[in-house]
């Protein structure tokens, strides 16, 4: 697979990561408690993709490695909150492990990515 490719499927995989964090908030307590973790999970969840998107139109490789490193960042706050819920069992323990878990891969995606590699052609 080209960089090109990779780069394609990956924007695909956060685009379809944002929409499931998306739908999972839809899902939080409406509760004060609740309300603010659901924005915070939903800008940080969302924010990963358009960051992506954001590095392969990058300038300069150290432009790419900047927004590489914010998605990277979202991932993890993403990742955070994912586990705070699971904590406070708001959502089904199921359903929150299959996006845990695809959170946890992107996050080490883009930890890679970050740290050994340049602006792909």
């Amino acid at each position: 697979m080209t960089n090109k490719e990779f780069g394609e499927k990956l924007e695909l995989r956060t685009k379809d990561f944002a929409i499931r964090i998306i739908k999972l908030s839809a899902n939080i307590p409406r509760t004060d408690e609740g309300r603010v973790i659901k924005n915070q999970i939903s800008k940080s969840g969302t924010s990963v993709g358009a960051n992506y998107r954001e590095a392969n139109r990058a300038r300069s490789a150290a432009d790419f490695r900047n927004k590489i490193k914010i998605s990277e960042s979202e991932v993890s706050e993403t990742v955070y909150w994912l586990e705070i819920i699971e904590k406070l069992d708001w959502i089904k323990n199921d359903e929150l492990q299959i996006i845990l878990s695809e959170a946890k891969e992107i996050l080490a995606l883009f930890a890679s990515i970050a740290y050994g590699s340049k602006k792909p052609k």
